[in-house]
């Protein structure tokens, strides 16, 4: 029987002495906070260690093991203060912030974070959040081609299992050695491994903010059917929040799919965040992970007003984990087109493609190819100037 005032962590009691620092821990992750439950655990046994004889004890403990991003030290000092001393105060600052909320699709569990940054925009990329809703009820269209073909055109990457062969493999020598056993000493042929191929992650992005509403509807007919074809495809949306939709669009009516992800979605046509929202999926481990080694596809405009440091920033990390990074804007469909923006201008150099976004046809034909070698961005570009 758990004692009164006591808390719980993962299942396991917490004793009441120690429930302040589970509870900072969760109130910093309310704020965007990546404290993972290994940095819980370490931060309250360095509290252990240290006695406490002050609250400056505690402060350090945090900073230790914590470990807030050098750009959010103060913002974190702030929340320190609010928490265990009650200064308020110290956050009035940042309850003018806007939020950007990651939503998951329910796969496994619903998680919100919501992570408190300052933007600014432009006419067409507000920042400014509007919820809505959205009906997404069309017949089925001519993507069964798209859907046959993919399997085989997705990138592959080579796994650490092996399989047998009977040529242009290593030698099994282990099985080459029973074998020369069970024949009395007589070789045989030679025996043959090699490591299997095996798909590599494909993770779309799909701008929903109110300047792509027009491609928004195409957009998630593709990503449905890249879901049905390739398993191990990951679907998120972003606007002024992040979603993950992969669960429902593994439903195999379009119709259905899509109207089942809809709801999960809840700042359709709005605002845009691309900086803040690609690096509120970047400091979720689970969501992270599903970008190392992979394909990332961005289908977006790239218009990211304002300060563009945080886009590229978070842009510079995604590349860092991805295989291949690629932007599709529908911009590109106009021949005058050029990535001139400040923000495109600063993100260039990290993508591997930059390439029309503004048709089905040019789309699907662009991710069948992702397995060929991808031309360097800003060289491709520099060559058009």
């Amino acid at each position: 029987m758990r004692g009164k005032g006591a808390t719980t962590c993962g299942g396991a009691t917490v004793p009441p002495a120690a429930a302040p620092f589970l509870g900072f821990a969760r109130h910093l992750r309310k704020f965007g906070f990546p404290a993972s439950p290994e940095q819980v655990t370490s931060f309250m046994q360095a509290v252990t260690l240290l006695g406490p004889r002050s609250m400056r004890d505690i402060h350090e403990a945090a900073l230790a093991t914590l470990a807030p991003a050098p750009d959010r030290r103060g913002e974190f000092d702030a929340h320190f203060r609010a928490f265990f001393h009650g200064e308020i105060e110290s956050l009035v600052e940042a309850d003018g912030e806007e939020e950007t909320g990651i939503k998951d699709d329910g796969g496994e569990e619903n998680q919100e974070v919501e992570i408190r940054r300052d933007d600014e925009s432009g006419e067409s990329a507000s920042t400014t959040e509007r919820l809505g809703v959205r009906d997404f009820r069309r017949g089925e269209d001519a993507l069964d081609l798209f859907r046959r073909q993919l399997p085989a055109a997705l990138p592959v990457r080579h796994s650490f299992r092996s399989v047998r062969t009977h040529a242009r493999g290593k030698l099994d020598l282990r099985r080459s050695l029973r074998e020369i056993v069970r024949a009395d000493g007589d070789v045989p042929a030679p025996l043959f491994r090699k490591r299997q191929h095996v798909q590599r992650k494909l993770l779309i992005l799909i701008d929903i903010s109110g300047s792509m509403k027009f491609w928004t509807e195409d957009y998630l007919a593709v990503a449905h059917t890249v879901v049905q074809a390739a398993p191990t495809a990951e679907i998120f949306t972003f606007g002024t929040r992040l979603t993950r939709i992969t669960a429902p669009l593994r439903i195999r009516d379009r119709e259905q799919a899509l109207a089942r992800a809809s709801p999960l979605v809840e700042d359709w046509d709005g605002g845009t965040r691309i900086g803040p929202v690609l690096l509120a999926f970047l400091s979720v481990p689970r969501f992270s992970a599903f970008a190392r080694g992979a394909a990332v596809v961005m289908l977006s405009d790239g218009l990211e007003r304002g300060d563009h440091a945080e886009m590229e920033t978070a842009v510079r990390r995604l590349a860092a984990r991805a295989w291949r990074l690629s932007l599709a804007t529908p911009l590109a469909g106009d021949s005058r087109f050029r990535p001139q923006t400040a923000a495109l201008k600063a993100i260039l150099p990290v993508l591997d493609d930059l390439v029309d976004g503004s048709s089905v046809a040019g789309l699907t034909k662009f991710i069948l190819s992702l397995a060929r070698p991808a031309p360097n961005a800003e060289h491709m570009w520099n060559k058009r100037v």
